[in-house]
């Protein structure tokens, strides 16, 4: 780009004299930012510090003693419906004439899931009770549907050679 007359250092300091400014005007942004953000971070302190408070004396007032008290109920309540259920199972269980090893390992691998307690065990109690009873009924269905499958096929046959001709 240099032809002699100069142009290749003009451009260079122009390029110079533009970054010294944009770095001044950088510079001079800082700085009247910097109480405004100094001010934001403390508000944002305050704020928290109040919303804490205000936490601690939900947990103390009648309404926050009141959720625990419930949560400790139906904890207990959980609790009551496990073992009356387990009960349950391992009465049908001995109707059935399970061995009572097999007891023993089932419970422990159940015990992890607290919440879902209450109702899990119902639908594994009546899925362990149900399949002896309607596996002949299943075995039954697929084969009706292979004999409905191909009476189908030979009339979309017999529709397709009706339409070639």
């Amino acid at each position: 780009m240099s032809n002699g007359n100069g142009v290749t250092s003009t451009i260079a300091q122009a390029v110079e004299a533009v970054s010294e400014k944009a770095n001044e005007v950088v510079e001079q942004a800082k700085a009247k930012a910097a109480p405004m953000v100094k001010k934001a971070k403390a508000e944002v302190a305050k704020v928290e510090k109040a919303a804490k408070a205000k936490m601690k004396q939900a947990e103390k007032s009648s309404a926050g003693q009141a959720v625990k008290k419930a949560v400790g109920t139906a904890k207990k309540k959980v609790a009551a419906a496990k073992k009356s259920v387990d009960a349950a199972v391992s009465s049908a269980k001995s109707k059935l004439g399970v061995k009572p090893a097999a007891k023993k390992a089932a419970p422990a691998k159940k015990a992890a899931p607290k919440k879902a307690a209450k109702k899990a065990p119902l639908k594994k109690a009546a899925a362990k009770k149900a399949p002896a009873k309607k596996a002949p009924a299943k075995k039954a269905a697929p084969k009706k549907a292979v004999k409905k499958a191909a009476p189908k096929k030979a009339a979309k046959k017999a529709a397709k050679k009706t339409a070639r001709r």
